[in-house]
């Protein structure tokens, strides 16, 4: 068994740019654990911090059966504020050392859209760097090794993104659906007030309405996921590649 760790800025993040990956890896008897540095409190219109930070929390495990995620972590840090600081690279690393993953997926560090996410993904750069350097202490034994890191795109990293490795994730397609849809406070209520869309939200409970609302409005999510390999963790071979991506034609 292989183990992953995707790691993201917000709740809704890991499904939405990586739940066709974990799903995938999931069927094949991978353990997949999700990890997002925020809580995503401010991710809302009418509700506030604390009662949303719950919701999400709630949103991420029934988004995490969705996929077969075994895990999923949301670090108790404010929407919006999160900063690259020691003590969180610390926190990351051990999480890192902790999971002991054969492959991280981040976002990336560079770029511009959320403050939040290019933050999650030079934190999560920092601390593979050093989670194999055995006197940087965090409460974990070090790794003998690096992961082998891939970097997931966002609404905002295309300037930057290669698609160095490309995942159909057409068979996949209706659980990541129905793990977006676990976040409901997003896909069905914050992401559509932002776009204007509120008056076209189907009833929450018209599953199969909802699920083409998600269909019609984030297309671009659903049948390709692209990564990038990373410029930090360990190389990896093409034969150890096809062992941890089995299901990747492009290696």
């Amino acid at each position: 068994m292989l183990r992953t760790l995707v790691i993201a800025a917000h709740p809704d993040e890991p499904e939405l740019y990586a739940g066709g990956i974990s799903a995938l890896l999931s069927k094949a008897g991978h353990a997949v654990k999700f990890l997002t540095l925020t809580n995503g409190d401010a991710g809302h219109h009418e509700l506030e911090r604390a009662p949303l930070a719950r919701r999400r929390a709630e949103e991420g495990w029934r988004a995490a059966d969705a996929l077969g995620v075994v895990n999923y972590e949301i670090f108790d840090v404010h929407d919006g504020l999160l900063e690259p600081t020691v003590e969180l690279r610390l926190q990351v690393m051990r999480e890192i050392r902790a999971w002991r993953p054969d492959l991280v997926i981040a976002l990336h560090a560079d770029g511009s859209g959320h403050p939040d996410n290019r933050a999650a993904g030079k934190l999560v750069e920092q601390a593979v760097e050093l989670v194999t350097v055995r006197n940087v202490e965090c409460g974990k034994p070090p790794l003998e090794r690096q992961p082998v890191c891939l970097l997931m795109t966002d609404y905002a990293s295309d300037p930057v993104h290669r698609d160095d490795v490309v995942v159909d994730v057409t068979p996949v397609a209706q659980a990541k659906v129905d793990a977006c849809l676990a976040h409901a406070s997003q896909f069905l209520e914050f992401g559509p007030f932002q776009r204007g869309l509120l008056d076209r939200v189907p009833p929450a409970d018209d599953v199969d309405a909802c699920r083409a609302f998600v269909g019609e409005y984030w297309p671009g999510h659903l049948s390709t996921e692209t990564f990038q390999f990373a410029p930090y963790g360990r190389r990896a071979d093409e034969a150890e590649l096809r062992r941890l991506l089995p299901f990747v034609q492009n290696l």
